[in-house]
């Protein structure tokens, strides 16, 4: 596949700037049996799936990861975007840097009237940084100082700057361990309501956790797909969860990926007779057609942008053609797009 095959049309006015109420947006099926395209609303959900059927769900947790600090002696703002801890007793970590070219080793960044103070050790790409931040407390303390420092960090193309509800809007209601840099969004329609409705229906919950990373709005920039290299994600799959999902594999249910990001944490550790293994570690599986599932049979994810690696992820969950006419269609019926947009069932 190239990636201009993964090129349309988006009006910019059809990306999503807030939500809808949590639960409330609309809800696109499509059949890959049928090739049939139904529109309904989120709370629909619950009518295809039943007794023994599975939701894989990414708990993982958004911290404010983009911070605004100012460089030593000239007072110059700079923007920090913590990507991901290299060193919790040295306190280092990958950031990425705004403007970069005002940062270079040695230069020490203050952060408001806090304690927290940044001292640039290394550069890694063009905006790349490693950073050490100079904070007397235990981790706790330091990770409570981002909280309050921190800016929840919204993807650029929503196009405004976080307010102090996007720190619970960005959030699912699943959220649990602190790590990641954007939202598992697919996860941002449930309502805990919504998961007791299902959990009296028979429906199980799989909770997995995959620390998304910035890679997942990377732009891609090679024609060939195969010599695009992902970023690594942290992902850990327990011992139950997957217990839950071989069982339900094993007595022919449905079993939803719940996200893009909770689809490659499961089709990254696959057994040789196609079941879920227990893994913790790191995982840069890039996913796009044709690629043969294992896990997932069904797969509930958002409407993503042109050229995207999680577009590329859902045409090769859907099928290339299938999901072509079906983001013709949402554009057509004007579908709300991205992180904060309506939803995708893919049966």
């Amino acid at each position: 596949m190239k990636l201009s095959e993964f090129k349309f049309d988006l009006p910019e006015s059809l990306i999503a700037k807030y939500p809808v109420e949590r639960g409330e947006s609309r809800l696109m099926v499509v059949d890959r049996k049928t090739k049939t395209i139904e529109h309904k609303q989120f709370s629909d959900i619950l009518s295809y799936f039943g007794d023994g059927d599975v939701m894989v769900i990414n708990n993982t947790k958004v911290f404010p990861a983009r911070l605004y600090g100012n460089k030593e002696k000239t007072g110059a703002k700079i923007e920090v975007f913590l990507l991901r801890e290299l060193n919790r007793e040295m306190k280092l970590w990958d950031v990425l840097v705004d403007p970069a070219r005002k940062i270079r080793v040695g230069n020490k960044l203050y952060f408001g009237d806090s304690d927290l103070v940044a001292e640039v050790i290394d550069n890694t790409t063009s905006r790349g940084r490693t950073i050490r931040f100079l904070f007397d407390g235990n981790h706790e303390e330091f990770m409570k100082a981002v909280d309050e420092l921190g800016e929840t960090p919204l993807p650029r193309e929503i196009n405004r700057d976080a307010e102090l509800s996007d720190r619970d809007l960005y959030q699912t209601v699943f959220a649990e361990h602190v790590g990641a840099v954007a939202a598992p969004t697919a996860g941002l329609h449930f309502t805990r309501a919504m998961m007791k409705r299902m959990e009296i229906k028979g429906i199980h919950f799989a909770p997995i956790t995959l620390h998304v990373g910035l890679g997942t709005f990377r732009q891609v920039d090679v024609e060939d797909l195969t010599k695009h290299k992902t970023d690594s994600e942290n992902y850990r799959i327990p011992e139950d969860a997957a217990q839950i999902v071989n069982t339900a594999l094993d007595g022919g249910k449905r079993v939803c990926a719940v996200g893009t990001t909770s689809l490659k944490a499961i089709e990254s550790s696959v057994s040789a007779n196609s079941r879920l293994k227990p893994v913790e570690g790191w995982t840069d599986k890039f996913i796009f057609p044709p690629y043969d599932f294992k896990i997932a049979n069904s797969l509930l994810t958002s409407l993503h942008l042109p050229e995207s690696i999680l577009i590329m992820m859902t045409s090769a969950f859907g099928g290339h053609e299938l999901i072509k006419h079906a983001y013709e269609v949402a554009i057509k019926e004007k579908y709300r797009f991205f992180s904060y947009g309506d939803a995708m069932l893919i049966l």
